[in-house]
């Protein structure tokens, strides 16, 4: 089945289209770069080796194999801002998972059940909506679950079909609750966490009781465990440390050794062999105490923020840590030391792309919020497999990347500009602000007369002369790089502090005449023609940069998401309201009456196809092209929400919105599929 359509028809005939393709097209296939934020796991518990993985954008994830691989699951809610911080499996039936998730600076969220075994996903009528911190099923009885919301404490005794609020409805005091745990021999004993310290019950809710004596006040408790084998022993975390109770929570004691630096205990975890082993995973780093709290060590460094810890029960060797940013670690020495463990996770936000033009199947993408485990990645086979290359970037965002004439990869980035120099990136300071200050080569050096005390300054007088050679101080260019782009030898790009140029394969940059110091937002090529724009604002040059006019923007275009130029000169606008094109250099624009689309993030020329790509988080799923000699457009069912797309070679490669890269399957059209079935008849003749 071809997966490829194209389409000259009407815009209503076209959402038609659209609406029937998503049940047939295959999704295009994930690559990564691995890794990301990881949330919470949970363990099937007839089959120790299958684990769930919850993520910040509704994906989850299973691994068969102990967390060695992973692949997605489902999309649960069919929404990419869902935080999916607690799973639960069913004892009695691994095949029924729940589900609780919230939505980040909202009070969104819901529980979602499934009872195969996650492959769909159904929402909870009586929890939707509720914003779900915390979800746990009693260990002596399945049937009895307890959700801590934003609202309250709910349980459930039939499983997760019923749900009953057992916190007063409307309390001052228990509500916006973090974390819950349940006694393990008792299911009416039940504890909850809020911002705002703990509280407990005996009586399965009917009453409540503050048990907030020796933590410090207004704590919010993000975690509590009750030990298995003695249920007066409780252990919570908090913003102001950890805390330990050896009578039920009457009285709490902190525990001392964590620094007050990361105080931030996100998950507390028992070694469930060894109950004097407790892992307490922190904003920085992981903590391990062999003494039930004694003393504490720190086994990971302090950039690992820890939201989840796994331990194996049945080899407690095994240790898996869910983190921001670096994904899945994992441990086989019982927590000492962590790797990662992220062979099919990706959640990784990609915002930029680069081909290498003398090595097509070399590719670079660039992420953002990802600190030291993000930065830039690298493909040298067409977005199948990935390897960071992020030396020197000091965990900036990069915004966008370009390559100059010589080969030579840039960086745009939060705080400037940085080169790729063999295996290190190294920052551009060499930029000039305005149209007189001079740029020194960077590769230049001075030499500088240096007085220094003479040798024998006890027997004459004066100063010995040492000659040195030093770098010309430069400026520190620290601006936001939104957008880099070339033509011939000269680079451009458009940044936070006006429109810059390099004819030094961006050694060396210099403020451009002509267009305004503004907040430039996007910079397009093609051939001799420049297009650059802020956010309500163009200006075009067709002579490489040499003059500059400005474009008048299509007036039902609110403000610029996107924007391109094809080599005839024609310009392209996106945004909120759709594609605009323009043949007259902004004079007039039109839309395009065959592809209705709206809320358009991405708009690129590739001059040897002929072809403008374009996503759209309208319809985000899909990635479009219009061939610009006959303006027919063509469309592809990703599967997959897109910031941009790509073609490598004989197929495309996509920009996920959270998820990384994704690559079209291999079209294989009829005649090859016809010419292969007869020379397999010919073989078996």
């Amino acid at each position: 089945m071809k997966r490829r359509c194209k389409l000259q028809i009407t815009g209503v005939a076209l959402l038609f289209a659209l609406s029937c393709i998503r049940l047939h097209a295959a999704n295009w296939l994930p690559f990564g770069p691995d890794g990301g934020d990881a949330r919470s796991f949970a363990v099937d518990p007839h089959d120790r080796a299958h684990l769930y993985l919850g993520t910040l954008t509704g994906w989850i994830y299973e691994s068969r194999n102990g967390g060695s691989e992973w692949k997605r699951l489902a999309w649960v809610g069919k929404r990419n801002d869902l935080a999916l911080d607690s799973i639960v499996v069913d004892s009695s039936n691994s095949k029924r998972i729940l589900v609780g998730a919230w939505v980040l600076g909202s009070p969104a969220g819901g529980l979602y059940i499934s009872n195969d075994g996650g492959v769909s996903w159904e929402s909870d009528a009586d929890m939707r909506g509720q914003s779900i911190r915390a979800l746990t099923a009693a260990a002596s009885d399945p049937k009895i679950l307890v959700a801590g919301t934003l609202k309250g404490v709910y349980r459930s005794t039939d499983g997760g079909d019923h749900w009953q609020l057992i916190s007063p409805e409307g309390s001052q005091e228990i509500h916006e609750v973090e974390s819950i745990a349940i006694d393990p021999a008792n299911p009416q004993i039940i504890y909850a966490g809020t911002w705002h310290l703990p509280w407990k019950t005996i009586d399965g809710g009917a009453n409540w009781t503050s048990i907030k004596q020796g933590i410090i006040e207004d704590s919010d408790v993000f975690s509590i465990i009750v030990d298995p084998k003695d249920s007066n022993v409780v252990y919570a975390s908090a913003c102001s440390g950890i805390y330990k109770s050896q009578n039920g929570g009457e009285k709490f004691q902190k525990v001392q050794g964590i620094p007050s630096s990361a105080r931030r205990t996100r998950v507390l975890m028992q070694d469930p062999q060894n109950l004097n082993i407790v892992f307490a995973g922190t904003t920085e780093g992981l903590f391990r105490t062999g003494d039930s709290g004694e003393a504490w060590q720190r086994t990971t460094g302090p950039e690992v923020i820890v939201n989840d810890v796994y331990v194996d029960p049945a080899n407690t060797n095994r240790i898996l840590l869910a983190t921001d940013r670096g994904g899945v670690l994992a441990s086989n020495d019982g927590g000492y030391s962590f790797s990662p463990s992220n062979n099919g996770f990706s959640a990784r936000q990609i915002t930029s792309y680069v081909g290498d033009a003398a090595q097509p199947a070399t590719i670079y993408v660039g992420v953002v919020n990802d600190k030291a485990w993000g930065g830039v990645f690298v493909s040298d086979n067409g977005g199948l497999s990935w390897s960071q290359k992020s030396s020197g970037l000091n965990g900036q965002d990069v915004f966008s990347l370009a390559q100059a004439s010589d080969g030579t990869v840039l960086a745009g980035t939060g705080h400037g500009i940085y080169r790729l120099q063999g295996e290190l990136w190294s920052r551009v300071n060499n930029v000039a602000l305005s149209e007189h200050e001079a740029i020194e080569p960077a590769a230049e050096k001075v030499e500088k007369k240096v007085a220094r005390p003479a040798k024998h300054a006890g027997k004459a007088r004066g100063v010995a002369i040492k000659k040195t050679t030093e770098t010309p101080s430069a400026h520190v260019f620290d601006a936001n790089v939104n957008a880099i782009a070339r033509v011939g030898d000269t680079l451009y790009a458009a940044t936070s502090e006006g429109l810059l140029s390099s004819v030094t394969a961006g050694e060396s940059w210099k403020m451009m005449a002509g267009p305004q110091k503004e907040d430039w937002s996007f910079i397009a090529t093609a051939k001799s023609w420049v297009l650059a724009a802020t956010l309500r604002s163009a200006v075009l040059s067709s002579d490489g940069g040499e003059r500059w006019a400005p474009v008048s923007l299509p007036e039902a275009l609110t403000q610029l998401a996107a924007v391109a130029v094809d080599d005839a000169g024609g310009l392209w606008a996106g945004g909120r309201e759709g594609v605009f094109v323009s043949q007259d250099r902004g004079t007039t624009w039109q839309s395009l009456k065959n592809l209705p689309i709206r809320d358009v993030n991405s708009l690129f020329y590739d001059e040897p196809s002929q072809r403008i790509f374009i996503t759209a988080n309208s319809q985000n799923t899909i990635a479009f092209a219009v061939h610009l000699p006959d303006r027919a457009v063509h469309y592809w069912n990703t599967g997959w929400n897109l910031r941009l797309v790509r073609p490598v070679g004989d197929h495309l490669v996509g920009a996920t919105l959270f998820d990384g890269i994704v690559v079209q399957p291999r079209m294989v059209d009829s005649s090859e599929v016809a010419s292969k079935r007869e020379t397999k008849a010919a073989d078996e003749e």
